[in-house]
């Protein structure tokens, strides 16, 4: 039997995300093939709705899987979405998935990463991108954005670090917004502290596609490598683990970027480890696989 606190909480949650979303009554009840009376009634408590529509209702208003399971449990309901360990044998599919991602994209740097940018993996070339970052960085859990931001991570070698730190920022910022985090909300504030002024907006400014201008990590190589990068994710992911992963690549924007990526991941594997580089390494790339999901731990925990 459903309790009246449980209500209370299940209506207010629901008020919440509508209003977040930006969805009037109608248009939800719409959407969850129900009528705006009856959603009316749920939303001041008066009806106690049924694990499937609380399912449709979440489903309509893009709430993260994680969150459903939440709003079922505010109403009385067990939760359906699983939230299974990376290192789950069930998973081994995803696990290979990612391995053959990842490794497809060389000689072009990519990582994946947690809803709050905790790197789970990363492939070669991303550690020969990152390398001369400062050890304590590295240290798991590692956070891509602080290692991307930070005065002892790339940021020295970003040419254009006052665009593309806030760049970065706003997208914390927005997800933050989107889908409520503490963990999100604490980074973002991180991030502000480690960042230049906001640039004024510029004339030239082309929109959301900023490019990453950064140096190589050799200082007698002045040249200058434009990125710009690709944010993926399983878009049909019923479990929690699965859904919150994210796959960012690196691009080259010209072919001079394409030919140094390729030049320095070379140079990485030949004498990276050798020059006492140290390797990025999160909770779950393997030290053995050079950036391979690792099956022996995972940042992910029932």
């Amino acid at each position: 039997m459903i309790s009246e606190s449980s209500r209370d909480g299940l209506a207010g949650a629901l008020r919440e995300w509508r209003t977040r979303r930006r969805v009037s009554q109608l248009e939800l009840a719409m959407r969850a093939g129900t009528t705006q009376r009856h959603l009316s009634f749920i939303e001041s408590g008066r009806s106690a709705p049924g694990r499937s529509m609380i399912i449709r209702l979440g489903e309509a208003l893009q709430v993260p899987i994680r969150e459903r399971n939440e709003l079922l449990l505010a109403a009385g309901f067990a939760p359906v979405y699983p939230q299974t360990r990376l290192d789950d044998p069930q998973l081994a599919p995803i696990r290979t998935a990612l391995e053959r991602i990842l490794h497809g994209h060389l000689p072009y740097p990519a990582v994946v990463v947690d809803r709050h940018g905790d790197l789970v993996s990363a492939n070669t070339a991303f550690h020969a991108l990152a390398a001369g970052v400062a050890p304590h960085l590295l240290v798991p859990p590692v956070n891509v954005p602080r290692v991307l931001l930070h005065p002892q991570g790339l940021a020295p070698r970003i040419v254009n670090l006052d665009e593309w730190a806030w760049h970065i920022i706003d997208s914390v910022q927005a997800e933050s917004v989107r889908n409520p985090d503490d963990q999100l909300q604490r980074l973002a504030h991180e991030l502000i502290g480690l960042a230049p002024p906001r640039p004024c907006p510029s004339p030239h400014h082309l929109g959301f596609a900023v490019p990453l201008r950064l140096r190589t990590h050799d200082p007698a190589d002045d040249r200058e490598l434009t990125l710009i990068t690709t944010l993926t994710h399983f878009g049909t992911a019923i479990d929690v683990t699965i859904a919150e992963l994210r796959l960012e690549a690196f691009l080259p924007a010209d072919q001079a970027t394409s030919a140094m990526l390729a030049e320095l991941l070379e140079r990485w594997v030949s004498c990276g480890p050798s020059a006492g580089v140290q390797r990025m390494r999160g909770p779950g790339v393997s030290p053995a696989s050079a950036g391979i999901v690792h099956t022996e731990s995972s940042p992910f925990d029932v």
